[in-house]
C-alpha cells in the first residue's frame, strides 16, 4: 500500500509529511509548484478540484477502492484511522478533544496566521488596521493554546493528528516580531520539533524534488 502525496513546503503540507513519516506509511511525495501555478493542472483538478495541497490518492483505499482525498484535516482523519495511530478511540472523550483540537486549528489557527503573514510580509500596501486585526488575533489563539499547554504535553493528552496540525502553523508564527510571549507553545513546538519523524516529514515536496 503506498500513498501518492501531492503537496509543496507549506505548513498545511507539512501537516501530511509528518503525519505519514510518523504512521510509518509508504509514499511517493509529487511536488506541486505552487509558484508555477501547478495546482491548476488539469490532472491536480482530478484528485483536488479546489486546486488546493495537500491532496492524496490511496490505490488501495476504503473496500479495496481507490480514494482522492484534499483539506488536510480530513487526510489527516483518513491516515489516522487508516493506520491505527495517533488518534484516540472512536467514541471516547479524548476522541472528540482530538477533532476539537484539530477544528481549532483548521477554522482558527491556520487562516487568522496565514492573514497575518499576507498583511504583514507579503501586500504590496501598508494596511495596519489588518495586521493589527490579525496580529490580536494570532496572539489570542496562542494564548489559548499556551493556557491548554500549562498542565499538558500535547493538546488531547497524547500525541495525536491534532498536534501534527497545530505544529507547522505555529512555529513560523512564533517568530513574528511582536508576537508575545508564550512559554508553554514555545516547549510545545520544541517538544514535537524534536521528532525524528517530524524532521522528516517538514518541508516535503520542494519543487523538483520527488521521493
Amino acid at each position: 500500500m503506498v500513498i501518492e502525496l501531492y503537496s509543496a513546503p507549506t505548513p498545511n503540507g507539512d501537516k501530511i509529511g509528518i503525519a505519514l513519516e510518523e504512521m510509518g506509511l509508504e509514499y511517493n511525495a509529487h511536488p506541486i509548484n505552487l509558484s508555477n501555478n501547478e495546482q491548476f493542472n488539469p490532472d491536480f483538478l482530478k484528485i483536488s478540484p479546489n486546486n488546493k495541497i495537500p491532496a492524496i490518492v490511496d490505490k488501495e483505499g476504503p473496500n479495496g477502492e481507490e480514494v482522492a482525498l484534499f483539506e488536510s484535516a480530513a487526510i489527516l482523519i483518513y491516515l489516522a484511522e487508516k493506520s491505527g495511530k495517533f488518534i484516540p478511540t472512536k467514541g471516547t472523550k479524548e476522541y472528540y478533544k482530538c477533532l476539537q483540537w484539530l477544528a481549532w486549528q483548521i477554522g482558527g489557527l491556520g487562516p487568522m496566521s496565514g492573514q497575518l503573514y499576507f498583511f504583514a510580509k507579503r501586500c504590496t500596501e501598508d494596511i495596519p488596521l489588518a495586521k493589527e486585526r490579525f496580529l490580536k488575533e494570532v496572539q489570542r489563539l496562542l494564548g489559548v493554546l499556551d493556557k491548554e499547554l500549562q498542565d499538558k504535553d500535547y493538546v488531547a493528552g497524547e500525541y495525536s493528528i491534532a498536534d501534527m496540525a497545530i505544529y507547522p502553523w505555529v512555529k513560523p508564527v512564533l517568530a513574528f516580531d511582536a508576537i508575545g510571549d508564550y512559554p508553554n507553545v514555545v516547549k510545545y513546538v520544541e517538544r514535537i520539533g524534536a521528532r525524528e519523524a517530524v524532521k522528516r516529514g517538514s518541508g516535503l515536496c520542494k519543487p523538483n524534488e520527488q521521493k
